[in-house]
């Protein structure tokens, strides 16, 4: 890979001299360390991408050099140089994490194809390391919570889906985070550095949507006193989310394939068409094919935008992740306010994990912030949380149908917060470990399924 930057250290001079010239003239950005000192003070001085190290150096070895390496730079591929006889502790040296080794006296082809090959190897592993480190730092922990196996697969997908440039479906009811998921697409994304805009297809009039969407020039309608681009411009080269996209009049909506065939669109009052670069992602809570069979929605915009669907689970599916939410919401609000409120009582807990969520995560959130808001001690009692359980709202039914239904339910709720650990179910049910495999095995339940 020209321009790439390699430091080589090794004590023979004449070997270093020959290296520098072939690898400058493969395109490479060459140092030579005569020695380990030498090379320790042109890692303090400047980046490198790779370095090639003699196994026998002056004063140690170049283990313990690629060591000290990976301590600054722990992704930086490091290729051994050794002597036949010491094939053995070049095979030591990649157990212990150098990349690859050549024998002396060895190929200046075969040099330059093993750094192309580590320094590919490399990229796709930080890479693969920045995924990893965005999706569990900035979301796990911070936005998106992902213990249940429905979250994880969201955001396994998100790490493949960020990688291609194609459009982006999100399926999901009202507070399920579907910007929140748009975000991290773009931000896995190449187009990271780029501007991500948002704009809710619901929230605009008509005519105020289409200005929105694709600008007008100055005296384009009554009230256009100044030039506007829009967000297809204001993205140029990032990531435009259209939420409630189902919402978007039939008007705009040929203008809006337009941009997604052609890659550009005319502001209004301007007769000079602009091209823009973005990545298109779109969200919805309403059934979108349904929308195209009423007639609302063009079935050609339809298959433009469906390209790659993800579906988000509602908070009721992925019941595992309320306790984590609820802990996440209870630390960012009692910060926010100020106060000194640091957990929440089983009971409290218990009549959240009862609850269905119509308003997903962000009834929860809303309902967490009240708790803490009205809290007169560190806990939050049940007293604070204001839902009420779904089985004492549904409509009226037959009593044995109806506490039937709720004993499944509040089975499977439980084993899903346990992990299908019964003896902690039963304990959080207050009820013996018989009790509740009696009842598992009348409502046909395996708590295997839970693990």
């Amino acid at each position: 890979m020209a321009s790439a930057s390699v430091l080589i250290v090794d004590d023979d001079l004449n070997l270093l001299e020959i290296m520098k010239m072939r690898l400058e003239a493969s395109g490479f950005d060459v140092t030579t360390a005569r020695d380990e000192n030498e090379a320790r003070a042109f890692i303090k001085e400047k980046d490198f991408d790779l370095a090639v190290v003699d196994l026998q150096l002056v004063q140690t070895d170049g283990i313990t050099l690629m060591r000290e390496i990976h301590e600054i730079y722990p992704l930086m591929p490091v290729i051994i140089l050794t002597a036949h006889g010491s094939i053995e502790s070049a095979v030591e040296a990649m157990r212990r994490g150098a990349f690859n080794y050549l024998t002396k006296p060895f190929d200046a082809r075969e040099l330059i194809v093993q750094i192309e090959r580590a320094l590919r190897s490399s990229e796709l592993e930080k890479e693969v390391q920045r995924l990893r480190d965005f999706l569990k730092e900035e979301y796990d922990f911070k936005n998106i919570i992902a213990r249940s196996s429905a979250m994880k697969k969201v955001l396994e997908q998100v790490s493949r889906i960020a990688q291609v440039d194609s459009s982006v479906y999100i399926h999901g009811e009202s507070g399920t985070g579907k910007e929140l998921i748009a975000r991290a697409i773009h931000l896995a994304s190449p187009r990271r550095e780029r501007p991500f805009v948002a704009i809710n297809c619901a929230a605009l009039p008509e005519g105020v949507l289409e200005s929105e969407l694709f600008g007008h020039e100055k005296g384009a309608f009554t009230g256009a006193v100044r030039t506007l681009k829009g967000i297809f411009q204001r993205a140029e080269g990032g990531t435009v989310f259209l939420d409630e996209i189902a919402d978007m009049p039939l008007s705009i909506q040929g203008r809006f394939l337009r941009v997604l065939q052609e890659r550009q669109f005319y502001p209004l009052g301007s007769d000079r068409p602009v091209r823009v670069d973005v990545r298109v992602i779109v969200a919805t809570n309403k059934d979108l094919a349904e929308e195209v069979r009423a007639g609302r929605f063009r079935e050609d915009l339809f298959f433009r935008i469906h390209v790659i669907p993800l579906k988000l689970p509602p908070l009721r599916e992925r019941k595992e992740d309320i306790p984590l939410l609820v802990n996440h919401f209870i630390k960012k609000f009692s910060e926010k306010m100020k106060k000194n409120v640091n957990g929440i009582s089983s009971r409290a807990l218990k009549k959240l994990m009862l609850y269905d969520w119509p308003g997903n995560v962000r009834e929860l959130e809303n309902t967490i912030e009240y708790a803490v808001a009205m809290a007169r001690s560190q806990t939050i009692e049940d007293d604070l949380i204001t839902v009420t359980p779904a089985s004492t709202i549904s409509s009226l039914r037959p009593f044995d149908e109806a506490k039937s239904e709720f004993e499944r339910e509040y089975l499977i709720n439980l084993l899903r917060h346990t992990g299908g650990n019964v003896s902690r179910a039963a304990e959080i049910a207050g009820r013996y470990r018989a009790d509740l495999y009696n009842l598992m095995k009348k409502h046909g339940i395996n708590p295997k399924d839970y693990k």
